[in-house]
């Protein structure tokens, strides 16, 4: 694990912090200051800060924080807009986002003090469900490119103004359901197995659909259900025995990809 990372995992700075803390040679290995963020920490080396020895973790939390719109998923903004790290309480200020959430959006966001879980749940297919309103009415054309997927050489309508990402695949809907559907407003809910850039934003643009509210209720078997917006909870006993096997899962699919039989 690089040092900047294994400092940052380990306790409440930020890789930034860390990083500087590095190049003003705070930062010993082995009782020898090391002055490279990107150095290579191996099992038994020891990390100190000025003498403080570095303790790493054993386990790993996840918690589950109601985003509310007006927020970034970002340590700091450049225009000053308000971060989600402004929001959470201290003592988890140094967790991991899983994914984004948009400044506009709200819902369930994950975070976690373990790279490897962040890593695990970010790569995976599970599905993350949405609530949206779109203005507008949801058509035969719309219905079928959420069944079938849509391809796109430009997919820049939607996204955000500095984005450089033009051309995307959007992969099937895993599910879908309308719950309102008129000339004026719409409504849905929609289950996706991807963490695109601005993804729901920009295939409703496609259509020339605006989306006005878009929140996310699900992530996999874990929920937001009430949690109010601005507060944060644990996992549950049954969500981390959840999580537990899911890791373990991918876990064995590394072995078996690494040794095929």
């Amino acid at each position: 694990m690089r040092l900047n990372k294994f400092i940052s995992h380990n306790t409440t700075y930020s890789r930034r912090e860390a990083d500087r803390l590095i190049q003003e040679g705070r930062v010993k290995v082995n009782r020898q200051v090391v002055t490279e963020p990107f150095y290579d920490v191996q099992p038994g080396d020891k990390v100190f800060i000025g003498s403080k020895l570095v303790k790493q973790k054993r386990g790993y939390t996840v918690i589950v924080y109601h985003k509310p719109k007006g927020e970034l998923v970002s340590k700091k903004d450049e225009r000053g807009r308000r971060t989600i790290y402004q929001s959470l309480p201290g003592k988890f200020r140094h967790f991991i986002p899983v994914g984004r959430l948009d400044f506009a959006s709200e819902g369930l966001l994950l975070l976690t003090d373990s790279p490897k879980v962040a890593q695990a749940l970010m790569e995976s297919d599970i599905p993350r469900v949405y609530n949206v309103k779109i203005r507008g009415e949801v058509t035969p054309q719309m219905e079928e490119a959420m069944r079938e997927g849509l391809e796109l050489e430009d997919a820049s309508a939607g996204a955000h103004e500095k984005s450089e990402i033009r051309a995307m695949k959007f992969a099937p809907f895993f599910a879908y359901r309308i719950d309102k559907n008129s000339p004026t407003f719409s409504k849905l809910k929609v289950a996706l197995t991807e963490g695109k850039n601005r993804e729901i934003r920009r295939f409703f643009a496609h259509f020339g659909k605006d989306v006005v509210d878009l929140k996310r209720v699900e992530y996999g078997w874990i929920k937001l259900n009430a949690l109010p917006k601005g507060k944060t909870r644990y996992l549950t006993k049954k969500e981390y025995e959840k999580l537990r096997q899911f890791l373990k899962e991918v876990d064995d699919t590394k072995v078996h990809s690494q040794n095929p039989s």
